[in-house]
């Protein structure tokens, strides 16, 4: 055998011993010396070293082929060397397109000279502490395997936090060429060069490259790709959906799959197709996937209850595990909905067609029949795999309007048979909810309407009826329902949670209500009631708005997660999303549990599936929240151009948020949101007091405090940034100067300029 030295050769490659002229050195000696000999260079300097002539030069340049084809060993110009090994604790990459049940990665970082890039396999199962998701970029520590070629694979770490792929902008035309307008509010405007704009034009939304020029090293745009023009496309969202990568386009493979569905049919279903459901929803919904139905219960045993029915579409009977189309729903987690348009988790051929509870057409759905006592708390349940026929669809004015008296020709013959019964239903129901104290934050959400153009034309606060409240408090009741029979059944799923608020928060919030002389409680085992409680004194001393958003920021978020926690806002011990897998891969993970559990059919949750629960449970909360985001900038950029016409005006708001830089103002008619810089408050020295959540004057203890109702001109508007800039016209309440350095939780502010504002 030869036998490849390890020392150093400094007037060359040093030749091996060969005992067998005819042998051919082995994969692993090839790999050692090219590993130890600094001086190989070449395929001659290797055949050297191994004594290679005559009839064994064609054998040998046929491994080292070999050994290139794999990516061990790599050529850069006439050298040839072994591949770069991964460190042994490096960053990855995970692909958006990776198999959720077989994850690779590869580095994040990779020079092309080093050869083809190596792809890691990384090792998820039940007991790992951190469960990553297609897209993810993570930390992990890598195995090269024992052998002479590496295997790699990695145990993860950590999820790390992944740049965007690109900063992107809006294009503006002027007298000088063409300049950007990031997006992010953070990032500054940049010239870009006129042989750089490519095919873009004004008002396009581009990604670019940012390079330095000159010696000032000054940084200039350059376009690498045009995705759209928000103005033409009528889709002010485009920005969120680029800016925050969330997928819009469905693949090929996932929209062969859904046309090729076909309807389910009763086999392995119960038929309850005569049973007079009805779907109630937003006048402009567009799929309809819960339907509900409610009747006395004629059970002697149950004097006043009743039997509530809650049908959700069965869209595991059309979504399989492995396919293309559960691919894509994992991977979006959710719908996300924008004022201008819906990026939906499921083709439409799925979610408006063969999984939305049309009127009169037959539908797979899963059921649950929930019995109810006459104190509206639920007795017993049971699940039901069924096809139903919706009796009518509704919206929730509809509805409404019948039960005030006003039936129009739909709702007219349903009002006695179907609406009171469900009405008479929910009045038990709200007896129970009042009972179990959810917290009761009830912050109005406004709407943004648009107009044909894609530009706002009305912005209202949508009407709170009991319809609305009907539907959720079923939705609520079926949600654990879910719950409750998976954990008798032992069966994995995934919880929809909210932890109690942090001690730092509750003490943060208890100094805040001492400001303002409502009482709380000194201790950190707090209900939801609790908090009813502190709202209740805030109503009655005329500070609600302050308290509602204090309380609100004390909250935690809501998550999923495959232990449980309890529901703290809603104070439930036990809550799992089950009425909506239409636009939640939670909740059709949750179905596929129930029907796996109860022996509803082969299209239950499988082994494998549950042991990635974990990882699951972490990619679709970062979804949602990559949701929450996209929804709020979106509002912020189409409230921004609606009132870019409108500087200098003037409006009535309410404060925010107060931080070390200044004022968060709220207007009180469209809801946007603006800012005012703290050096602009007035002639004096300001300071901030976090407890008091405000900003006060350190010689006139004028004060500027959460919640407090101001006047407002606008200065700025950026509707690309979605940002608006104000001046205070209001002055601040009169009191007393902060009590030294103690009370200033931050820096203190530079004067604001002379004659800072008409008072």
């Amino acid at each position: 055998m030869a036998k490849t030295p390890k020392s150093k050769n400094t007037s060359g490659p040093k030749r091996a011993v060969q005992t067998r002229a005819s042998e051919l050195p082995s994969r692993e000696q090839l790999l050692a010396a090219l590993a130890e000999q600094d001086d190989i260079k070449g395929k001659r300097d290797l055949a050297k070293v191994f004594g290679i002539r005559g009839d064994m030069r064609r054998p040998f340049k046929a491994m080292l082929a070999e050994l290139e084809g794999e990516g061990v060993i790599t050529r850069t110009r006439k050298a040839l060397r072994r591949t770069a090994a991964l460190p042994h604790v490096t960053v990855l990459d995970i692909p958006s397109d990776a198999d959720p049940d077989n994850l690779h990665a590869f580095p994040a970082q990779w020079n092309p000279e080093e050869g083809e890039m190596p792809r890691v396999r990384v090792l998820v199962d039940a007991h790992s502490r951190v469960a990553p998701a297609p897209g993810d970029r993570i930390l992990a520590r890598i195995d090269a395997g024992d052998g002479p070629v590496p295997d790699y694979s990695a145990k993860p770490m950590k999820v790390l936090d992944k740049p965007r792929r690109a900063q992107i902008g809006i294009v503006r035309m002027d007298n000088e060429g063409a300049r950007l307008i990031p997006v992010d509010r953070k990032q500054k405007e940049m010239r870009i060069p006129l042989g750089d704009l490519g095919n873009a034009a004004d008002g396009d939304l581009v990604e670019v490259e940012v390079k330095l020029s000159g010696r000032l090293m000054i940084p200039r745009a350059r376009v690498t790709n045009v995705i759209g023009n928000p103005a033409s496309e009528g889709a002010v969202s485009l920005i969120a959906i680029h800016s925050l990568e969330i997928p819009y386009k469905f693949p090929n493979s996932v929209i062969r799959e859904a046309e090729e569905a076909k309807e389910a049919t009763l086999k392995g279903r119960e038929d309850w197709r005569d049973l007079p459901l009805v779907t109630i929803d937003p006048p402009d919904a567009k799929d309809h996937d819960d339907a509900v139905h409610a009747a006395k219960d004629e059970d002697a045993a149950n004097p006043g209850g009743y039997v509530v029915t809650v049908a959700i579409a069965d869209v595991a009977a059309y979504v399989r595990p492995g396919t293309a189309l559960d691919r894509e729903a994992y991977l979006r987690g959710n719908s996300v909905y924008f004022p201008d348009r819906v990026v939906p988790m499921l083709p439409e051929r799925i979610s408006n067609d063969l999984c939305s509870l049309k009127q009169g057409e037959a539908r797979a759905a899963l059921a649950v029949r929930m019995v109810l006592g006459a104190d509206g708390r639920k007795r017993s349940h049971t699940f039901h795999r069924i096809l139903m026929r919706s009796a009518a669809k509704l919206s929730y004015q509809q509805a409404q309007a019948a039960i005030d008296g006003n039936p129009d020709d739909q709702t007219g013959p349903l009002l006695e048979p179907i609406l009171r019964p469900l009405w008479a239903a929910y009045a038990a129901m709200a007896k129970a909810r009042d009972h179990r104290g959810p917290l009761d934050l009830d912050l109005p959400e406004r709407k943004i309407v648009l107009d044909d153009k894609g530009m706002v034309a009305d912005i209202r606060i949508p009407e709170r009826l009991d319809a609305h409240r009907l539907i959720e408090e079923m939705m609520i009741l079926a949600n654990v329902a879910a719950a409750e029979t998976l954990e008798q059944k032992r069966s994995d799923l995934l919880y929809r949670v909210h932890d109690e608020p942090s001690s730092e928060k509750l003490q943060a919030l208890r100094d805040f209500l001492g400001s303002l002389d409502i009482s709380v409680k000194k201790t950190d085992a707090v209900r939801a009631s609790d908090f009813n409680g502190i709202l209740h004194q805030a109503r009655k001393a005329g500070s609600i708005e302050q308290v509602s958003e204090m309380v609100l920021r004390s909250q935690a978020q809501a998550e999923y997660a495959a232990e449980n926690y309890g529901h703290f806002g809603l104070n439930l011990d036990r809550y799992a999303h089950f009425t909506s897998p239409i636009r939640r891969y939670a909740d059709l993970i949750v179905h596929r549990a129930l029907i796996q559990a109860l022996g509803l059919g082969d299209d239950g949750l499988s082994e494998q599936e549950a042991t990635k629960l974990p990882g699951i449970a972490q990619h679709i909360s970062a979804t949602e929240r990559r949701a929450m985001m996209a929804e709020r900038e979106t509002s912020d950029r189409l409230l921004a151009q609606f009132l870019a016409t409108k500087i200098g005006a003037r409006f009535d708001g309410r404060i925010s948020g107060v931080t070390r830089s200044g004022l968060f103002i709220r207007l009180i008619e469209t809801g946007a949101d603006g800012f005012v810089p703290a050096s602009t408050l007035g002639q004096d020295y300001y300071r901030y007091v976090e407890e008091r959540q405000a900003m006060i004057g350190e010689r006139s203890g004028e004060t500027f405090a959460l919640g407090d109702r101001v006047e407002v001109r606008l200065l700025e508007a950026a509707p690309v940034a979605g940002a608006l800039r104000f001046e205070l016209l209001t002055e601040g309440r009169r009191g007393n100067p902060p009590s030294g350095r103690r009370a200033s939780k931050g820096p203190s502010r530079s004067f604001g300029p002379k004659g800072r504002r008409k008072r």
